[in-house]
């Protein structure tokens, strides 16, 4: 399994500075198990919409499946010391660290962030690579597709559970504000059609972390020389659920 396996799935994939090339010769193993968990990894459409506070469900459970395969969260501490006295000491918190007799992969998920959260985590694999503690760093996203596909999966989900108006998004925990609710007076349009819109620009919009975005900061140069490894995740990664 490698990452043609991920590309065929439907998954956006760009390896920057050789990191497909480094993966395959050093950490062939771990490459495995990653695009193995991948692969595996659904998304429940209800999960998407449903109000949470802190961490969605869904990534919770792609991190637990990833430490399961000896992926854990990791705190990587630089010191400089100068004839035993310490000058400086930097920690950097990473979401998962895959290490082996090669060295080490390092792996964030970025899922629905602030976009500035990728300038963070490349330039943190930046400076990791510098000293020479990471060989390879990963960030996982939204993909293309699934961006491109977020109103229609909203739309099919409300329509699937019969919601028609505001009142029935009660039972998602969700409670539209004052200013989506005056847009939704204003179009006279289908209640979900115009719902779905709106929702997706709220909570999925272009100010947070997905593949464009991330786009961006790789077309500046952010992040090099660290040998990068960028996967996005596809519409293929829904799945309609019911309601537990």
């Amino acid at each position: 399994m490698n990452l043609s396996d991920l590309i065929r799935g439907g998954f956006d994939v760009q390896s920057k500075n050789h990191a497909e090339a480094v993966l395959a010769r050093d950490f062939p193993g771990p490459l495995v198990e990653l695009c193995g968990v991948l692969l595996d990894f659904r998304i429940r459409d209800v999960e998407l919409i449903e109000r949470g506070g802190g961490e969605a469900i869904f990534t919770r459970r792609l991190r637990r499946s990833l430490t399961d395969r000896n992926w854990p969260k990791r705190n990587i501490v630089i010191r400089k010391i100068v004839d035993n006295d310490e000058r400086a000491s930097i920690s950097h918190e990473i979401d998962h660290v895959r290490r082996s007799e090669n060295g080490a992969v390092a792996l964030e998920i970025e899922w629905n962030n602030k976009d500035p959260f990728f300038d963070r985590d490349l330039e943190n694999f930046q400076r990791l690579h510098g000293e020479g503690a990471i060989s390879v760093g990963i960030i996982v996203t939204r993909g293309n597709s699934l961006q491109q596909n977020l109103i229609q999966i909203v739309e099919t989900f409300a329509r699937r559970h019969d919601v028609r108006g505001i009142d029935d998004l009660e039972q998602f925990g969700l409670n539209p504000t004052v200013r989506q609710r005056r847009m939704i007076e204003i179009y006279e349009e289908d209640f979900i059609s115009v719902w779905a819109r709106l929702f997706v620009r709220d909570k999925f919009g272009s100010a947070t972390t997905r593949w464009d975005k991330l786009q961006v900061r790789i077309n500046r140069g952010v992040g090099n020389p660290c040998p990068l490894l960028l996967i996005g995740m596809p519409a293929a990664s829904i799945e309609q659920a019911e309601i537990e």
